[in-house]
């Protein structure tokens, strides 16, 4: 296990020259990241062309040993992996945030080691015997955001390599560090070739989406991202799992205990201080529990302190980048400037250094507003009223993506009958946004495709194989 000093400093001694990467809670630098040539992606790429063969022909039990003594890696250097998170992505090391997202990327590797995959006998009749099997698919890209930059490394590179695919990763130019540390830390246990990484600009990976050595692309990012990995794909047919933005609803039932469910309900919509894909974007509230829903969430909201991540009592940070906060902002002003209510928040501090936006609760906001319609992907939650279970269904499919969603209520088969009739990937019953490796998930609508967790995610790393005879 290395210091978080000499880990950072090992990073920023690799090959490529340097992009200092600051701090967004402070402005300060944090470290240097390489800035790799199309050179080095080849090269890259060849490498695990030539492993993949060797780490294939170890078997599924082989290959979960290796990803169990991966995740012994990451909780020996559990805390420099969080410190260096923080301080490059923004969130705090308390909540759920940098520490929690470490430990999800061991639990994660554990959890994909245990999965059980065994050969389907899908004819035996006594006349004819048919088998599925699922063989690697060969070399597959890992292309990841920067809200969850280890974590979702991990949800690709965890199955990719239980199924014997070697696995190239892109992270995002926004947050390398982190996920140049994880790689470095999970190859303490892995042969060499097996798993690399690219930290490089976007001309240079838009030449691994459409390199020929490249089987599959797993992708976590905006929908446009999504669109032009299809096209720079599609001539070598390349297998595909997008996961990519959503603009998650809850709905919330008459008969909900808004105390009950304030605090699940802020932490649905502002875990990563909002920076998550599905998260809780859009409330849907009904008018006879409207004001005591808004009372309740207003007061859960004030209670949680934001502010620099390295401070042990914060549990919400900066926005990521100066983009997104403009996003944020932007959208918020046209929710005031519409005349909507704001609860909380609201008004940036203009002389507080990084880009933090105060929580931010709106009410009484029109539901074609942008701040509705649009995906804010930070801390500001509208809130909408609703008179009828139609017209609040209606309203949360009235978007084209389809990520996730909630339903909250005291009568779970209620809530149920309301949850079948949204389109969304996901919809989770009085909670939202809670994953788990066991359990498959995807997007509906201009979400994406193709699922990840459990054992479909598996399936979806592999090339279906009959073996008819």
């Amino acid at each position: 296990m290395e210091t978080y000093d000499a880990l950072l400093a090992s990073i920023s001694a690799l090959p490529g020259t340097g992009r200092t990467i600051f701090n967004p809670a402070t402005g300060e630098p944090v470290g240097e990241a390489p800035v790799h040539t199309l050179d080095v992606l080849e090269k890259s790429v060849a490498g695990a062309v030539a492993a993949q063969p060797g780490w294939a022909a170890l078997g599924h039990d082989a290959r979960s040993a290796a990803l169990l003594k991966a995740a012994d890696a990451v909780e020996r250097s559990a805390e420099e992996l969080a410190r260096l998170l923080s301080c490059e992505q923004g969130k705090p090391l308390n909540g759920p945030n940098a520490r929690f997202e470490v430990g999800a990327c061991a639990a994660w590797l554990r959890a994909t080691a245990s999965l059980p995959l065994e050969p389907e006998t899908i004819v035996d009749d006594g006349e004819t015997r048919a088998e599925l099997h699922y063989k690697p698919i060969g070399v597959v890209a890992a292309i990841g955001p920067w809200n969850w930059p280890m974590m979702i490394a991990v949800w690709q590179i965890a199955p990719a390599l239980r199924m014997g695919n070697t696995v190239v990763v892109k992270p995002s130019g926004n947050t390398p560090l982190s996920v140049l540390a994880l790689v470095k830390v999970l190859n303490e246990e892995l042969p060499e070739g097996v798993l690399s990484v690219v930290s490089c600009g976007r001309d240079v990976g838009a030449r691994l989406t459409e390199h020929p050595a490249i089987g599959k692309v797993m992708f976590t990012g905006s929908t446009a991202g999504g669109r032009a990995i299809i096209k720079s794909s599609a001539d070598t047919v390349k297998r595909l799992t997008l996961e990519l933005g959503g603009n998650d609803a809850g709905i919330v039932l008459p008969d909900a205990d808004p105390q009950a469910i304030a605090q699940d309900i802020f932490w649905g919509a502002f875990l990563n201080t909002g920076q998550t894909c599905a998260a809780l974007k859009r409330l849907y509230v009904h008018d006879s529990i409207y004001d005591a829903v808004c009372e309740e969430l207003t007061a859960v909201a004030k209670a949680m302190p934001m502010g620099n991540g390295l401070d042990e009592n914060n549990v919400l940070g900066p926005l990521q980048n100066k983009a997104q906060y403009d996003v944020v902002a932007n959208l918020v002003e046209a929710a005031k400037s519409s005349g909507a209510r704001v609860l909380l928040g609201g008004d940036a501090d203009a002389d507080q250094p990084g880009y933090f936006y105060p929580t931010t609760l709106v009410a009484d906001i029109d539901n074609d507003n942008p701040l509705v319609a649009e995906e804010q992907f930070g801390p500001a939650l509208p809130i909408i009223r609703y008179s009828t279970i139609d017209e609040a269904v209606e309203k949360a499919n009235g978007l084209d993506v389809g990520l996730g969603a909630s339903v909250w209520s005291s009568d779970v088969a209620e809530a149920r009958k309301v949850a079948a009739r949204i389109q969304s990937g996901t919809v989770w019953i009085n909670r939202h946004g809670a994953v788990d490796p066991r359990i498959p998930f995807g997007g509906a609508k201009q979400s994406g495709y193709g699922v990840e967790f459990g054992v479909e995610g598996l399936k979806a790393l592999g090339v279906p194989q009959v073996i008819n005879g």
